[in-house]
């Protein structure tokens, strides 16, 4: 299993467009993968999910992955954060 930490830096936040590009690229991966703030996790491959943790700019949410492709889901995760989900800012 894979622990890390990401932090929301694009402006909008893990917004309804945000989410559904998460939870997309996600679902391309067949580990199990789940997000959340401190005790509270959801499944990362579920938009609906995603949006209730209502996670703004500058929230830190932690991420595990779990399973063969585990590794190759972190780096993808962590780069679509990097890129501010392609929206620039």
């Amino acid at each position: 299993m894979i622990q890390t930490k990401i932090t929301v830096i694009n402006k909008l936040g893990l917004h309804a467009r945000a989410a559904t590009k998460l939870a997309n690229l996600t679902n391309r991966y067949g580990c199990k993968i789940s997000a959340g703030l401190d005790r509270v996790t959801v499944d990362a491959k579920s938009v609906m999910s995603l949006m209730l943790l209502a996670a703004s700019k500058g929230t830190e949410l932690i991420f595990e992955f779990e399973g063969d492709d585990q590794q190759e889901a972190q780096d993808a995760v962590t780069a679509l954060f990097a890129d501010y989900f392609g929206e620039g800012e």
